[in-house]
């Protein structure tokens, strides 16, 4: 009996009630997958495919067949922007959505008047979503209807695909593995199966290539692999697809040109290191990889390329809108089923991964070098870079340059010439005048800078650095304050909560820097203390685009402004 003197039936469980009705929907938008824990996000996904939402009953009837609490399964789903949740007396969304996205290249290409001005041309029938980045930054500005990209997209453009379709994304025209095989894909891998080519070789050659984790962080691979190796098995391997990086879309062109050059990478990691699985988490913004990958996977089971010889097991995995499932440890708890939340180190994931085995994390680019270093020889990759720095990078760049794009350019290349050799130079009209070298995270820049080495390593005496590549040049017609007031506005949506310099941290820098009457003492302080407790990149990335103003970009905050107070 409860305070209101109501009494439960006999039987009868707390909360909400599992309807017959929908535990039979569920079962039969599930059937043919795994009822497992660690799939809880992929059970989401079919439901909102077929739904176009997360009905609250069809939640719990979920919960009670994985057997998990109601409050779990609710608490994950609310997690990703990419699911909604819906209650029983709540309206449904409308049955398409249009995604526009808001980071910094699109806003630079007009995308705060595509969000204004579509609700006008679509109607009430069609919901229009501001979102964070969505990869394809050289064609900005950016819309998503239903899956189908609209890039550069305007009002007519956007209007006309929502009323003529379709709104699926289109197959990208990538190599497969038919053709990858015929030009010789697979034969590092296979020598290295047959025996031909040691793991120790392949390790060796690695170490004097100077290839270094493209995801971000740089740390030598061969290196990472030796001490995964080392740990007890059974070992695991994740690759992180994820780029949600604003100003990154490297990884895709990778998987929508070349998919099994990174396919090819990863069993050859997976083999040198002794993995048993590998777990290709996807970002659920790229639906077309997503489709590409399934297909070219399952033509790569049906006939191995080194007979006799088992692969791994491969397991596509699906993101739901999180970037701090790019943090390798909140990818894991994805991958796993659970909130994106990073994890604490020590244990670090090399030790204590997935599914609490030793794990191998690696991004799309690192791994599509692997073949064509061991084809070429360590030599030809180290020797392309520009003022001592070595290797080869993707860069991708967007922004106030006449051709945007994926740049395969030397290590080391200065942001200027990066602009005049590889981009055409500036949009007409326009002049450099600062530049983001590793997208949001990265610091942002002065043009006085623009000799700098884009490399590891080298533009810390600046606050900044490389990170992931992604090149977002400003004009003159651009001020670093906009762009740092965009950038911590992305932050602070994006942070999980979990630690309280960072969820706290990221919202008071936001309203600080909202004006033009910047506290500095007080947004110094948050940003150390952000950069000191934080548990992982985000927030301890987060203060650079305002550090970096007050580093380089004073004169744009007036005299007052700028001063301690």
């Amino acid at each position: 009996m409860d305070a209101s003197g109501f009494r439960r039936p006999t039987g009868l469980r707390k909360g909400r009630q599992v309807d017959a009705a929908a535990r039979a929907r569920v079962l039969q938008l599930l059937d043919g997958i795994e009822l497992r824990r660690d799939l809880l996000i992929e059970h989401l996904h079919r439901i909102q495919d077929a739904e176009g939402c997360l009905p609250a009953g069809l939640l719990a009837a979920l919960a009670d067949l994985l057997r998990l609490s109601q409050a779990e399964v609710y608490e994950v789903a609310t997690f990703y922007h990419h699911f909604d949740v819906v209650r029983e007396d709540d309206e449904r969304p409308p049955s398409l959505t249009v995604r526009v996205c808001d980071s910094l290249p699109c806003r630079l290409a007009g995308a705060e008047a595509l969000i204004a001005s579509l609700p006008r041309w679509l109607g009430r029938d069609v919901r229009v979503q501001r979102v964070p980045c969505v990869g394809r930054c050289a064609q900005a500005p950016v819309a998503v209807v239903g899956r189908r990209p609209v890039a550069p997209a305007d009002p007519a453009s956007v209007e006309a695909c929502v009323s003529r379709g379709p709104h699926d994304c289109p197959d990208p025209a990538a190599q497969d593995y038919v053709a990858y095989r015929a030009a010789g894909g697979y034969r590092q891998l296979a020598q290295l199966l047959d025996g031909s080519r040691s793991r120790e070789t392949v390790l060796d050659e690695l170490d004097a290539s100077g290839l270094r984790g493209l995801g971000g962080a740089g740390f030598p691979i061969a290196r990472k692999w030796r001490i995964v190796a080392r740990q007890a098995g059974p070992r695991l391997m994740v690759v992180n697809a994820d780029e949600g990086e604003p100003g990154t879309f490297k990884d895709r062109h990778c998987l929508e040109t070349a998919p099994h050059r990174m396919l090819e990478g990863m069993l050859i990691a997976a083999s040198v290191v002794g993995c048993d699985a590998c777990y290709v988490y996807l970002r659920d913004e790229y639906a077309g990889a997503r489709a590409l990958l399934e297909r070219e996977l399952a033509a790569l089971r049906r006939d191995p390329p080194v007979r006799g010889h088992a692969l791994p097991q491969v397991h596509l995995r699906r993101g739901a809108g999180a970037y701090i499932c790019g943090e390798e440890s909140a990818l894991i708890e994805s991958v796993e089923g659970k909130r994106g939340m990073p994890r604490l180190r020590p244990p670090y994931v090399a030790e204590v991964g997935l599914f609490g085995r030793p794990t191998l994390a690696h991004n799309v680019e690192t791994l599509h070098w692997l073949p064509e270093i061991l084809e070429r020889g360590a030599a030809w990759f180290a020797g392309h870079g520009r003022r001592g720095r070595r290797g080869l990078r993707a860069f991708s760049v967007s922004g106030r340059v006449r051709s945007p794009g994926v740049k395969l350019a030397p290590a080391g290349i200065s942001v200027r010439e990066l602009i005049d050799e590889f981009c055409d130079g500036m949009l007409p009209g326009h002049e450099l005048y600062a530049y983001l070298p590793g997208g949001a995270s990265g610091g942002i820049l002065p043009a006085s800078l623009a000799g700098e080495p884009l490399d590891f390593d080298t533009l810390q005496p600046h606050g900044a650095f490389i990170g992931s590549a992604a090149v977002i040049v400003l004009s003159q017609h651009d001020r670093a304050v906009d762009a740092a007031r965009n950038l911590m506005a992305f932050f602070r949506d994006e942070s999980c909560g979990q630690c309280t310099p960072c969820r706290a941290g990221t919202a008071k820098a936001a309203r600080e820097i909202a004006s033009g009457d910047w506290n500095v003492a007080l947004l110094r302080e948050l940003s150390t203390t952000m950069m000191d407790a934080s548990i992982c990149g985000l927030g301890q990335a987060a203060p650079n685009p305002v550090l970096s103003v007050l580093r380089h970009f004073a004169h744009e905050l007036g005299p007052d402004d700028a001063g301690e107070r």
